[in-house]
């Protein structure tokens, strides 16, 4: 498949300052649920890519994101959510922003053109062969990102991508290359509308299912979950009344003897 950048292709809208917020916003959702379409037409390729991250989590292995701009806010959004809801250690799944952490609340897009420096920021944590990298760019074609992924080919750890634009150059460097196709945006080129609700949705499935696989659920529930407020002291206990069949007052206290949902669990007797 030749290489088209569709994501800088022209929207299917025109003169959008004189439609009216009805007109914008029915617009934008109609665009938003091609994007849900795209993703179901590629959940071979993500359930491929999850496949391969599981075996390399039985052997202790981490998940890396790297991307620049949008995609690689979305990355550090998506790691940061996996130790408060799973129970992990920051380390087990990272996310690396071209940039650094004020690329976080501030543009610095000629951050993502530097050949060198997303290996340069992967190496800081001492990726081996049991790591996984998935590199997040709609376009496919961010040096950052590229760079890296092909370093780490090179030395033998496995890649993915999420990526807009087929047959990109981004693809070429995945082992496990998901390449969901949104078409053009509402707002032309604005790749944090429908292609960033894609790759959202296809890191909600990887970090979910890839912890469920982990056995950081049980049944339906975050039994890891770090319980550092009052509403999730209150879920805690709910899920703990749920499990064991037993009252509020018992559920609370087994809370604040064990600290940890899994922990009451296991030493209920």
């Amino acid at each position: 498949m030749g290489f088209k950048k569709i994501t800088e292709q022209d929207s299917h809208y025109n003169a959008l300052e004189t439609l009216s917020v009805d007109k914008l916003i029915s617009g934008i959702h109609k665009e938003d649920l091609f994007a849900v379409q795209a993703v179901g037409k590629v959940l071979d390729k993500v359930e491929n890519l999850i496949t391969a991250i599981e075996s390399n989590f039985i052997a202790n292995g981490r998940i890396f994101y790297i991307g620049a701009g949008t995609s690689g806010r979305l990355g550090v959004l998506d790691a940061s959510e996996c130790p408060p809801t799973f129970g992990t250690s920051p380390e087990k799944v990272v996310g690396i922003l071209a940039g650094g952490i004020p690329a976080l609340y501030q543009s610095i897009e000629n951050a993502e053109d530097d050949v060198n420096q997303g290996w340069i920021d992967l190496m800081k944590h001492k990726p081996n062969e049991q790591d996984f990298v998935i590199g997040i760019a709609a376009s496919g074609t961010t040096p950052y990102v590229i760079s890296a992924l092909k370093e780490c080919q090179k030395n033998n750890i496995k890649t993915g991508c999420i990526t807009s634009n087929p047959g990109s150059p981004l693809t070429e460097c995945s082992d496990y290359p998901i390449e969901v196709v949104v078409g053009p945006e509402f707002l032309t080129g604005s790749s944090r509308m429908k292609s960033g609700t894609a790759q959202k949705l296809i890191l909600n499935m990887i970090t979910t299912a890839s912890m469920i696989r982990f056995g950081r659920v049980k049944g339906n529930k975050m039994i890891d979950i770090q319980i550092t407020n009052d509403k999730l002291e209150d879920r805690a206990a709910r899920i703990l009344m749920e499990e064991l069949n037993i009252d509020l007052k018992t559920s609370i206290q087994l809370l604040e003897e064990h600290k940890s949902i899994r922990a009451a669990i296991k030493n209920h007797k």
